[in-house]
């Protein structure tokens, strides 16, 4: 089986790549299929960023793919950064900018207020060949924001944010750790669950012993 990820975030890849431990499941980067194929995230949710990505990807190249968005969502800023948080400080910020300006927004707020999630959702996009178009999954996990950034592990604003019911940022922690209860993690938990169950999905005109079987690259 061969599962496409439509992302060039290396970061986001390499977890995904972690933790989709699925049997006969050969997950391959967009950028290894075309490095100049770009996808303008304009939805208005995360659910429609995730599925225009995995869509677009899966109606261009023809495999089954996995599309995927993510934001970090404040109590008291209303939801935000939401949608924007990988582009929070601007189109072409890096981690530490966003990070920056949501500890400068968060400046006089006080520690039982600074309560927040990450969402993530997946989408899955079948080729026409399969008897399904796509497949949503969410995944959240709550936590606070700290006041200072701590740890050197993660990516984007793991180091200001506090898992519910821990004492250290997802940057403290180990992948291990983060993975088994970061929103990414429960989210691909689903997915992978998803793909075990569905591992002999039919397809038109193909024997069903072999389901998911593609083109090489």
């Amino acid at each position: 089986m061969k599962l496409v990820v439509a992302t060039r975030n290396i970061n986001k890849l390499e977890e995904i790549q972690t933790i989709l431990e699925v049997t006969d499941c050969e997950i391959i980067a967009l950028s290894k299929i075309d490095r100049s194929f770009e996808i303008v995230e304009d939805g208005k949710t995360l659910e429609e960023n995730a599925q225009k990505k995995a869509v677009i990807v899966m109606e261009k190249f023809g495999f089954i793919t996995l599309g995927e968005d993510t934001g970090l969502e404040v109590a008291v800023l209303k939801g935000q950064p939401g949608i924007y948080s990988a582009r929070y400080a601007g189109p072409d910020a890096t981690y530490e900018q966003n990070r920056v300006k949501l500890l400068k927004a968060l400046k006089s707020v006080p520690d039982a207020k600074r309560t927040a999630r990450f969402r993530c959702v997946c989408v899955l996009a079948f080729p026409k060949i399969f008897n399904r178009t796509i497949e949503i999954f969410e995944g959240i996990c709550e936590g606070k924001i700290t006041e200072k950034p701590f740890g050197t592990g993660g990516f984007g604003y793991d180091p200001i944010f506090i898992p519910r019911g821990y004492n250290k940022t997802f940057a403290e922690l180990s992948p291990d750790e983060k993975n088994k209860i970061s929103h990414r993690g429960k989210v691909l938990q689903k997915v992978k669950v998803f793909l075990k169950k569905h591992n002999n999905m039919p397809k038109e005109g193909v024997e069903p012993s072999c389901p998911f079987r593609g083109g090489g690259f």
